[in-house]
């Protein structure tokens, strides 16, 4: 699962990393540290430009909205609840498969965040006394500190009610594709905590290693078989993933404070 991530880089590192050949400045987001659900976010995609004979696709830095809206919906109400795509079905759910076929995306972040109930909290859960666990959120990211690129989809919708020159007419909404978490070590594990990704959650966001950006981009390749291919998880002991404040269990905080790593989970989430 991914339901909150942190996305700090600046638009002109990103277009370095990904070699963007298109951004509009009036569409820069200023640094998120707890990116949250129908939040505007920065999307990688390769696209013809607008109004351009040329039909080549051009690498874009784009700004979109997290919670994907199929383009045959009647509304845009259910995007907040499709932030998540399974990558084991992906390619036959109504609401993904057509985006899929042509409009895949990169989401690049820091690292995202998960949260664990403490142990003190599953005992109390077993001897049957209710009482609402206290979890505890990780920070997960690539250990050599480069950026987390999110395997995504986007998807355009036409808001009926409005003409077409309106500028909010069209919607452009995306989905993170989830994996399952490894099970591997991780490759920097906190000492008193999980071990391996999947200790945490048993989903994780699929991350593309810079080898399959081209391809995961690329709108010819339409081939469900060739697509899928490219869903296999990426190499295992990529990752590290360590403790932070519980401060970013509420949407209203954001701040560079929020990846500061503890020294131990917070008393009563001990893992």
């Amino acid at each position: 699962m991914c339901g909150r991530y942190a996305a700090s880089r600046r638009p002109e590192d990103l277009a370095g990393i990904f070699e963007i050949e298109k951004w509009e400045p009036e569409e820069s987001l200023e640094p998120d540290y707890n990116v949250a659900p129908t939040k505007e976010v920065y999307a990688v995609l390769d696209r013809p430009l607008k109004d351009v004979e040329d039909p080549k696709p051009v690498r874009q830095l784009r700004k979109l909205k997290w919670g994907l809206v199929p383009s045959w919906s009647k509304t845009p109400e259910g995007g907040a609840r499709m932030i998540n795509a399974r990558a084991e079905t992906v390619h036959e759910k109504p609401s993904y498969r057509r985006a899929f076929s042509t409009r895949r995306c990169i989401l690049p972040a820091d690292g995202y965040y998960e949260w664990v109930t403490g142990r003190q909290e599953r005992d109390l859960e077993v001897e049957g006394r209710k009482k609402r666990p206290r979890k505890q959120p990780y920070f997960v990211t690539p250990a050599d500190g480069s950026v987390f690129a999110m395997a995504g989809l986007y998807e355009f919708w036409r808001d009926r009610t409005l003409p077409d020159d309106h500028p909010q007419a069209w919607w452009v909404t995306c989905s993170v594709i989830t994996t399952e978490a490894e099970t591997a070590p991780l490759a920097v594990a906190p000492a008193d905590g999980p071990h391996a990704l999947a200790d945490i959650h048993p989903r994780m966001p699929l991350m593309l290693t810079p080898d399959r950006w081209d391809d995961w981009l690329d709108p010819a390749r339409t081939d469900p078989d060739e697509l899928t291919s490219l869903l296999a998880p990426p190499p295992a002991g990529l990752m590290r993933a360590f403790p932070v404040s519980t401060a970013v269990s509420n949407v209203r905080n954001n701040g560079p404070e929020l990846l500061k790593e503890l020294e131990a989970p917070e008393e009563g989430t001990l893992f």
